[in-house]
C-alpha cells in the first residue's frame, strides 16, 4: 500500500486543515487515530521523536508539519490546485501567519471555553508541549484577553471578504483558506464560541469551507501503518543537499527541531536539503529505513552533537 495515511485525532485543528484539503481534492485516505497526548508509542518510531499532530505517511516516507504535508499532497494530486498562480507565495505566507499568530489566539479562546472539561493529564501534557505552565484557573481570563486579538486578526479576513470574493485569493480555495479555516474551526466548531458570530462574511466563508468535507476516510490500525513502513522503501530523493551556511553535506548527522512548541529534536542522516524542505534518513526496528521530511520555515536545522 502506497496511499496516503494520516496519523491524527478528531479534535486536532491542524488535522482538520489537512482533512478539508482531502475534501477539496476528493481524495481517499487511510486514517490512523493517535492519542492527543503523550505517550504516542506507534507514532514516534515513524517520526524519530516528533510528536505534533498530524503526521502523513506514504509508504516509508513520513511528512511532519502541515506545510510540507500539503505541498506533498499538491505534488501528488495537483488538481484542483491549492496554490493559485502568482499568489502561491502569498498563500504560503498567509498560512504561516495563520499557523502561528492566528492559531495562538484561537487556542487561548478555545481553551478558555473548554478548559474546565479538560483532564488534568491533558493540561499537564500541553504544559510540557508549550514549554510553559497552564493554570486552569487563569484560562478564562486569558481567553477574554485573547478574544480581542483573535477578532483583530480575523477582522482582516472579514474585510477581505467584503468585496464579494468567494475565497481568500479568488473563486477557489487555496492553502491560505485552509490555514485560516482550521483556526476558525477550532473556535467555532470545537469550542462553540460566539466570539465571531457578528462576522457575517467570515461565517459564510467558513460554511463554504466546511462543506467540502473530508474526502473518503478508510480506517487503519497503527500496527498496520508500521508494517507498511517496514515493507516499503523511501521514494528516491531529487536535488540532493544544496549549498548551505552550515556546511552540511549528504550523510551529515543533523537534528531538526520545531522552533515554537513540541521542541523534541529528531536526529538522522541528511539526504536532501533546499530552501523549503529538509529530509532525514532514519532506521529503526519498528519501521526499517524511512525518510522523514520537514519544512525549513518554523524548524531549526543544526549539526547533531557528537
Amino acid at each position: 500500500m502506497t496511499g496516503i495515511i494520516l496519523h491524527h485525532y478528531g479534535a486536532s485543528p491542524f488535522s482538520e486543515k489537512v482533512r478539508i484539503a482531502f475534501g477539496i481534492k476528493g481524495l481517499a485516505w487511510h486514517s490512523v487515530t493517535i492519542p492527543p497526548a503523550m505517550p504516542k508509542p506507534d507514532l514516534l518510531p515513524l517520526t524519530g521523536g516528533y510528536r505534533k499532530t498530524p503526521v502523513m505517511q506514504i509508504g516509508a516516507d513520513v511528512y511532519c508539519d502541515t506545510q510540507i504535508i500539503l505541498r506533498e499532497i499538491e505534488r501528488r494530486h495537483p488538481a484542483p490546485g491549492l496554490f493559485p498562480g502568482l499568489a502561491r507565495g502569498l498563500a504560503e505566507g498567509t498560512a504561516f501567519w495563520a499557523d502561528h499568530q492566528l492559531f495562538g489566539a484561537a487556542v487561548a479562546v478555545a481553551f478558555g471555553i473548554m478548559g474546565e472539561h479538560m483532564p488534568d493529564a491533558f493540561l499537564e501534557d500541553r504544559s510540557k508541549f508549550s514549554g510553559r505552565p497552564i493554570d486552569r484557573t487563569k484560562l478564562k481570563l486569558q481567553a477574554a484577553v485573547m478574544t480581542g486579538t483573535l477578532r483583530a486578526h480575523l477582522g482582516w479576513i472579514e474585510q477581505a471578504l467584503a468585496d464579494g470574493r468567494v475565497f481568500l485569493y479568488g473563486d477557489a480555495p487555496s492553502l491560505a483558506d485552509l490555514a485560516v479555516y482550521h483556526c476558525v474551526w477550532f473556535v467555532r466548531e470545537r469550542a462553540k464560541s460566539d466570539a465571531l458570530a457578528d462576522y457575517a462574511k467570515l461565517n459564510a466563508w467558513a460554511d463554504r469551507m466546511k462543506g467540502f468535507g473530508h474526502g473518503e476516510k478508510i480506517d487503519l490500525t497503527s500496527a498496520a501503518a508500521l508494517q507498511i513502513a517496514r515493507e516499503s522503501e523511501p521514494a528516491p530523493v531529487s536535488g540532493g543537499v544544496a549549498a548551505n551556511a552550515l556546511g552540511l553535506s549528504a550523510g551529515s548527522r543533523v537534528t531538526v527541531t520545531p522552533d515554537d512548541t513540541g521542541r523534541d529534536p529528531v536526529t538522522g542522516e541528511l539526504v536532501a536539503l533546499d530552501a523549503q524542505s529538509v529530509t532525514l534518513r532514519r532506521d529503526s526496528p519498528e519501521t526499517g529505513v524511512v525518510h522523514v521530511h520537514f519544512p525549513r520555515a518554523g524548524f531549526v536545522l543544526v549539526p547533531a552533537k557528537a
